[in-house]
């Protein structure tokens, strides 16, 4: 493959003309190495009949370059090279670096969709069925503790379980590693009893001990986590006996339970540090359908666990290979394309089958209040954001600022946890690119539960006609700078000198946040929304004012005691109903996140994040 990206460097550099006229020193410079070397390199090209070399003797003088072998099909050979042997990645970005054609991407794409999808082989008279799977993201730990990507939480939710769980579309809660659970009268200690020789990946037998162990680790981090909020009203929590492990709240929470569910409450075994020494994270045991066998920097292989406590899947091997590629993109044209794809782009062909996932990613702005700067100005804020598109409450204008079209979407990934302790988050490219198709009702006035929102407020009556508009920084993270760069354009058109600041995702949980004047993030509407929300609002009430945070603050602790679904909901529109009249937050735009899937595909459902749950999934075969 080393050749391959080589004979593309020379291409890349010197393939413009039939026949090209080049020094050694040009060809020492392109391929970054010495004389001796380079000329190493044009003998093996010409060895492989990918050119023609016609050297002139003497120093400085120029010799014959003429390419015969055609560089999309190098490139396409070395793409095939490098994922048979799990290294796409640097393929990838060289093909990317140094191809000339656009139709180079339209050929690896088509291959890749054959390559990628449903297998099927036979191996000693048994079928073994393979499904092959592209991600964006590049996955780096499947601990529950310090994972931080979706795709991680993807990969992590197949190999864990948590005591109770969930499917999409259902608000029900079902039995996971504990078959029953009961609480007091005061919803403040919850029993839970553990089902009876479930097995871990590496031979242990689940206990309660195990649990514990789980918890206390989570409790006792120092890690900022989403949800930290609710983890940390965990006073205590005790194993009673082996199949029996109590909770002590130090105050009712109804969405403790809800939490349970998450694959931030997954369960891992309690040698983790004795046995694994380190490596846990990339070489992880857990009770789930499926077992990793292998994680590099490109590759990620889970096999199936016979023995699991549900029941085995129905595949027995799942690869999910790095592609920094969309793939998506290309229509399916044979017999073996790609079958799962999260949000295809919706230009796909017409045989591909859409189903929506039960969740959408909402991008917004809020205003930093706290500090000292032109947004603690009420009227200045309403000007601000009514810059950005459509009323910030429903029914509000700003005296003499024509309303605008609101922010399109970025075309870049979207990040999933959306607030933790510190905004933690878990980026996913789940809603990335396209046209939002829920743009328009930020200007409508859509709340975050996707009814109109009805508050009224009193329209400013300031424009930036009469006074001199401010410096705005605007503090994002790489995976929303498109977005974050939009809103400052929108904001520049109307007068407003803007600066973003991109920080990674760690960095964004520091004091980064505090010292801007808007902040651009985003919802995960899954079947956790609520506890994101709980998160989302916890944590933006640092940068409020104390009357506005205190009104928050007051409105979280009666939705956490609220045990209908329903009346919390609606206790979380009020707040954002709250924060608009205040001017405290825009919504950009929603999109809606969906998976494409062939007829052939069967047992499609989706887990608590709308990704598809491979442990249902099965392909019939072909007869």
């Amino acid at each position: 493959m080393k050749l391959h990206g080589q004979f593309l460097k020379l291409h890349s550099q010197h393939g413009g003309a039939e026949e090209a006229s080049v020094t050694l020193d040009e060809l020492a410079h392109t391929l970054s190495c010495t004389h001796r070397n380079a000329l190493h390199v044009i003998n093996k090209l010409t060895e492989q009949g990918w050119i023609c070399w016609t050297p002139s003797r003497g120093r400085g003088r120029r010799s014959s370059l003429r390419f015969l072998a055609d560089a999309e099909e190098i490139a396409l050979s070395s793409m095939k090279q490098a994922i048979s042997s799990s290294d796409i990645r640097s393929s990838i970005e060289g093909i990317r670096g140094h191809a000339r054609s656009s139709s180079l991407q339209d050929a690896l794409q088509g291959w890749l969709l054959a390559y990628f999808g449903h297998h099927s082989e036979l191996r000693s008279d048994k079928r073994i069925d393979t499904l092959r799977l592209p991600v964006r993201q590049q996955l780096h730990n499947l601990d529950p503790l310090y994972m931080n990507l979706l795709a991680e939480s993807f990969v992590s939710s197949h190999v864990f379980d948590g005591l109770v769980t969930r499917t999409g579309g259902q608000e029900r809660i079902n039995p996971g590693l504990a078959h029953a659970w009961d609480a007091d009268g005061q919803r403040s200690v919850w029993t839970f009893h553990l089902r009876k020789d479930v097995l871990f990946h590496h031979g242990k037998v689940l206990a309660a001990e195990d649990v514990v162990y789980s918890f206390q680790r989570m409790m006792n981090t120092s890690q900022r986590m989403l949800y930290s909020n609710i983890f940390k009203d965990i006073r205590e929590v005790k194993a009673l006996n082996p199949v029996t492990v109590r909770f002590v709240l130090k105050q009712p929470n109804e969405l403790f339970l809800p939490f349970l569910c998450t694959s931030r409450a997954a369960i891992v075994p309690r040698d983790l540090e004795t046995v694994f020494a380190g490596s846990f994270g990339r070489r992880p045991a857990g009770t789930g359908p499926f077992k990793l066998v292998e994680m590099s920097e490109d590759l990620c292989t889970l096999e199936v666990f016979p023995y699991y406590f549900q029941g085995r899947a129905h595949l027995d091997r799942v690869e999910i290979l790095h592609v920094p590629w969309n793939i998506a993109e290309a229509a399916p044209e044979t017999s073996s394309a790609f079958h799962i794809i999260h949000n295809p782009s919706s230009g796909g062909s017409a045989a591909w089958s859409r189903i929506h996932s039960e969740y959408s990613v909402r991008k917004f702005v809020t205003c930093n209040t706290k500090r000292k700067g032109p947004l603690s100005d009420p009227l200045v804020r309403a000007d601000v954001l009514s810059c950005l598109g459509g009323s910030t409450s429903a029914g509000s204008e700003v005296a003499g600022r024509p309303q605008v079209e609101t922010v399109q979407p970025g075309n870049e990934a979207v990040v999933d946890d959306t607030a933790g302790a510190d905004y933690t988050v878990e980026t996913s490219n789940a809603a990335a690119g396209g046209e939002a198709s829920n743009a328009g009702n930020a200007a409508a006035g859509v709340g975050m539960d996707g009814t109109v929102n009805t508050v009224s407020a009193q329209p400013a009556a300031v424009t930036m006609s009469t006074v001199t508009a401010p410096m705005l920084q605007i503090a994002t993270i790489p995976q929303y700078a498109g977005d974050a760069e939009a809103v400052a354009a929108k904001l520049n058109s109307c007068g407003y000198t803007c600066h973003v600041l991109s920080v990674s995702p760690e960095e964004f949980k520091g004091p980064v946040r505090l010292q801007a004047d808007l902040i651009v993030f985003s919802l995960l509407r899954d079947q956790d929304e609520q506890l994101r929300l709980f998160d989302l609002y916890a944590t933006m009430v640092q940068h409020l004012e104390l009357p506005v945070r205190a009104d928050i603050e007051g409105r979280l602790r009666l939705i956490a005691r609220e045990p209908d679904s329903r009346a919390r909901g609606a206790g979380f529109q009020e707040i954002e109903n709250r924060l608009r009249q205040k001017h405290q937050l825009h919504i950009l735009y929603e999109k809606p996140a969906e998976t494409a899937y062939l007829p052939s595909v069967r047992g499609v459902t989706f887990n608590s994040q709308g990704w598809v749950d491979l442990r249902h999934l099965w392909f019939p075969p072909e007869l």
